[in-house]
This record gives C-alpha cells, sequence and structure tokens, in this order.
C-alpha cells in the first residue's frame, strides 16, 4: 500500500473526531498593536485603548479577525518539530491550500486568551497527494462562543 493510501485510511478513521486541542495563548494590546503596524489596519476598535473604552460596545479593543486567523500555525502546533512527520508519515511536503469556509462568531477582546480544537472532517487523494480538511475551532476562554471557525484545506505530497 503507498504512503498515500495508508495517510487517506489513517484519515478516513480519525473523519469527525478532534485529534488536537492547542495550548491558550493571551491576546495582549502590544500583539494587536504589531499586527496592526504590519497590516496597515489600524482602525481605532483595535490599536486606541481609551476610545475603545468609551465608545467601543466591548468596552476595550479588540483583536482584528485576520490576526486571529493568522495565529493558527502557533494554536494548532502544527509547526512544532516532530508535527509533520508524526502526522504525515511518508510525505515529504504539506502546502495550506487555503479555507472552504471562515466565520467570526464572536470578538476576541484585548486580554482574553484563546485556544484551537482540531477535527478532522475528510481526507481524499488529490492529484499526486493527499487533501486533508480539517474543522478549527478557535474557542474563547469562559466564552460560549468562538472567535473563529474555520475549514482549513491541506495538501500534503510524496
Amino acid at each position: 500500500m503507498s504512503s498515500q493510501a495508508e495517510l487517506i485510511e489513517r484519515y478516513q478513521a480519525l473523519q469527525g473526531q478532534e485529534i488536537h486541542v492547542g495550548p491558550w495563548l493571551e491576546i495582549d494590546q502590544q500583539r494587536i498593536d504589531d499586527f496592526a503596524r504590519v497590516t496597515g489596519d489600524e482602525q481605532w476598535i483595535h490599536v486606541d485603548p481609551q476610545r475603545a473604552e468609551k465608545e467601543s460596545p466591548y468596552g476595550t479593543t479588540i483583536a482584528h479577525g485576520f490576526l486571529t486567523l493568522s495565529l493558527l500555525p502557533y494554536l494548532t502546533q502544527s509547526n512544532q518539530p516532530d508535527f509533520f512527520t508524526d502526522n504525515y508519515p511518508g510525505m515529504r511536503l504539506r502546502v495550506n491550500y487555503g479555507l472552504n469556509r471562515l466565520r467570526y462568531p464572536a470578538p476576541v477582546l484585548c486580554g482574553s486568551k484563546i485556544r484551537a480544537r482540531t477535527t478532522v472532517q475528510s481526507a481524499e487523494e488529490v492529484r499526486d497527494g493527499v487533501q486533508i480538511v480539517y474543522l478549527l475551532t478557535i474557542e474563547i476562554e469562559g466564552e460560549k462562543k468562538p472567535a473563529c471557525v474555520a475549514e482549513q484545506v491541506m495538501r500534503v505530497y510524496p
């Protein structure tokens, strides 16, 4: 059996199962400000704590949705040294193919802690590789609604 077939079989057996819960990460104002500076999105609701306290419905600044999204490699721990070989045996390359669906149900208030939960949705053969779709749910500590829900499509190649 090829490494592709073995990987598909492995992930199809995990379909619908949560396979990882990442570490909590506090989102502080410095991280929000750094992201704003890099992206040029310096809207006051993100970078002006005094104005946000007075005018925002949240009473504080909030993280950019794209900041939350950009933290997925850290939150899923998918760039840890052994992650690739442990999760994609027989493969040599992984490509972030994109997102099928992305929503931000709740804001991430400055000072909140977030973490990601990863569930396998599907695995199938694609030209010269394997496509795995994960459901990623970024939860906010102490909140019922998640900060982000995304279907991430990854492709791995032998």
